[in-house]
Parts: C-alpha cells; sequence; structure tokens
C-alpha cells in the first residue's frame, strides 16, 4: 500500500501510531480558533431585508396578514425611532389582504414623525392601494409598468342569523372608514370613492395619478418607453364614474344606465372608441 500522500503506519509492540504526512491538515479542520476574516460579511448582513433596513427602505411583497402587518410595523416604528427626520420609503408589490392587519400598518404609518414615501412596484390591490394612497402627501409615486387597483371590502358571512348580521354591520363599518379616508387622500367626495370602488377598478400608473392615488410616476427619461397604453391604442370605457352621476351630497342613484345612454356614451359595436367625457346625457322620462 503506498503511503505518499496517507502517511506513515508504523507498529511497536501492538500499539499503532500515525503520522499525517501533511502537518497542514490538522489546523484546516480545527475550527475551535478560527477567525474569520475582516472583510467577509456576517451572515445575517447577507440578508437582503437587512440591507434595505439599512438604507431605510422597507419591502411589501406579499399578502397583507397579521405576520407580514407585525412585521411591517415594527420595521417603521424602529427606523422612525433612529431618526425621525429621514424619509422612510415603503414599496409595495402586494394583491391586499386582511382589512385590520392594513389598518394596523396605516395606523404605524402615521404614528411615525418622520414622512413615509410610497412606492408601487408591479401591483399595489386592494389594502395595498390603500396602503399606498396613505403615503406622505407628495412622496407618493408607482413604476410605470405598475397596476393599482381599488375595490370595497370582501368576506363572507356564515352561522346564525346573529352572527351573520354582526359580520355584515362590521363589513360595512370597514367599507365606510375606508372611503372616508380614501376621500381625504384622494381629495374625492366619499359618494364618488363608493361608486368607484363597487366592483374592481383597475387602473396604470398615469390613471392612479390622475385619480389622486399617487404623486408622479418614475419613468426612465424614455417616454417612448414608458408611455401610457392609453396612448397607443384606448382601451373601451370602463370606469364607473363615467357611467353615474352625482348630483350634490346626496347619494348617487345606482341604477344601471339605459341601452341607448350606452351608445350615446360611445359603446357601440366595433368601435371601440374611448369617450371618456363626464358630461352626462339626460335621459328622456318614460311614460307611465
Amino acid at each position: 500500500m503506498s503511503t505518499a500522500n496517507c502517511g506513515s503506519i508504523s507498529g511497536s509492540k501492538g500499539s499503532l501510531s500515525v503520522k499525517a504526512s501533511n502537518q497542514s491538515l490538522s489546523s484546516n479542520w480545527d475550527v475551535s480558533n478560527y477567525a474569520a476574516p475582516s472583510w467577509l460579511p456576517r451572515f445575517e448582513e447577507l440578508d437582503t431585508t437587512n440591507m434595505l433596513l439599512r438604507q431605510r427602505i422597507i419591502f411589501l411583497g406579499s399578502q397583507i396578514d397579521d405576520v407580514t402587518a407585525d412585521f411591517i410595523i415594527s420595521q417603521l416604528l424602529l427606523l422612525d425611532s433612529e431618526d425621525h427626520k429621514k424619509d422612510i420609503r415603503l414599496f409595495i408589490n402586494s394583491p391586499g389582504g386582511s382589512v385590520t392587519a392594513g389598518m394596523g400598518i396605516y395606523d404605524a404609518m402615521k404614528l411615525c414623525k418622520a414622512d413615509v414615501s410610497t412606492v408601487c412596484m408591479g401591483l399595489a390591490a386592494s389594502m395595498g392601494a390603500f396602503l399606498l394612497a396613505s403615503g406622505t402627501k407628495g412622496k407618493r409615486y408607482c413604476m410605470p409598468n405598475a397596476k393599482v387597483m381599488i375595490h370595497q371590502p370582501l368576506g363572507t358571512a356564515g352561522g346564525k342569523a346573529t352572527e351573520m348580521s354582526i359580520r355584515i354591520r362590521e363589513m360595512a363599518y370597514h367599507k365606510v372608514k375606508l372611503n372616508k379616508i380614501l376621500s381625504r387622500v384622494t381629495g374625492k367626495p366619499e359618494q364618488q370613492i363608493e361608486l368607484d370602488t363597487d366592483r374592481d377598478n383597475f387602473m396604470n400608473a398615469w390613471e392612479a395619478k390622475e385619480y389622486g392615488l399617487v404623486d408622479a410616476v418614475i419613468d426612465d427619461g424614455k417616454p417612448g418607453l414608458v408611455a401610457p397604453i392609453a396612448d397607443a391604442a384606448p382601451p373601451p370605457k370602463t370606469r364607473v364614474w363615467d357611467l353615474w352621476k352625482i348630483e350634490g351630497s346626496k347619494k348617487a342613484k345606482k341604477n344601471l344606465p339605459s341601452e341607448e345612454k350606452l351608445l350615446q356614451n360611445g359603446y357601440t359595436v366595433g368601435r371601440g372608441e374611448d369617450d371618456r367625457s363626464t358630461e352626462q346625457v339626460e335621459e328622456a322620462p318614460t311614460s307611465q
């Protein structure tokens, strides 16, 4: 047997000893006194969340639930306690989630003395859009290819009649509360918010800016690459605020428009025109 690389083996009166030819072998595997070089980052420093946190950046990139809310709230409070004179940047790519969890994040944002700048990347829907619009005025942004969606609260009610009524009442409370806050941050009347959130209402970045959910659209300085799709191919009119009229402070009527009114507003088969005027056509009274 060759012992060139394995060392030498010798026996003496039944005893066996091993001598390694490579004296540095034992030192390579001796980790008791090992010290990492100063230029190597520690394991916790490799975590992107901690690295972003050091730059005062918080990333909300999942569904909003109690666990996510606790995580975001703790980060907001930490950054605000460290320096309340520097902005906190909250990047949002979330499909929404729990209303109560989202309201917890909202309260933490308002509790911070530091300005909370919000940026939408990908999708900010439901409570994600609500948090996007709840950032500090003038510091709410949207990426050019991002989408924003608002709608009324969703939920189910089951069990006994009394239990169902309690859940329905609570859901109605959340709806009114969210509409009031959205009205304040967008500058639109509550009745308009109620109509616009009756169904899933998707907006591109520029529509979200026009609506008041964000203050600016971040582009790369090349309008030809990030121009709104509506400029090239106008989509069919689907916005609910073009179909109903708000009359003062009275609650808007939600009766569906007649077929004649739809045709007058541009809903012609095969044309696909986009008439975004807000003028409403008065319908002739029908005889009884």
